[in-house]
């Protein structure tokens, strides 16, 4: 099941910066706000200072194909952007992977464990 989009428009991404929170790793910053909506929309930023444009490219696909495979560990109704710093660079899949769930677990974005395994 689907519970995200993309955050696609400038503005949209200026309000996360401007009145989200955000916490940040070796790797990746995250910034999160609440969108009242019933679902994410995650957004992904890379900065020229990281890469080419592919070195880019494959950052934004990691970290999209990282948020998809964990989505349903996060709680719904935020804007998130993750943000990739110059240390993220070389990093693989699984560092950056970890990043992203180390960011969700600060900024309280993920459902806690003892949510899930109840079975009252």
């Amino acid at each position: 099941m689907k519970y995200s989009e993309s955050l696609k428009k400038n503005r949209d991404f200026q309000l996360v910066y401007k009145s989200g929170t955000s916490k940040a790793n070796r790797y990746l910053v995250m910034y999160v706000r609440e969108n009242q909506l019933e679902k994410n929309r995650v957004g992904i930023s890379v900065s020229k200072k990281v890469g080419n444009s592919v070195v880019r490219h494959h950052l934004a696909r990691l970290i999209r194909e990282s948020y998809r495979l964990n989505e349903e560990k996060f709680k719904c109704g935020y804007d998130i952007v993750i943000v990739v710093r110059v240390n993220g660079k070389n990093q693989g899949f699984h560092s950056i992977e970890s990043a992203l769930m180390h960011l969700g677990k600060l900024t309280k974005t993920i459902k806690s464990e003892e949510n899930e395994n109840d079975t009252n």
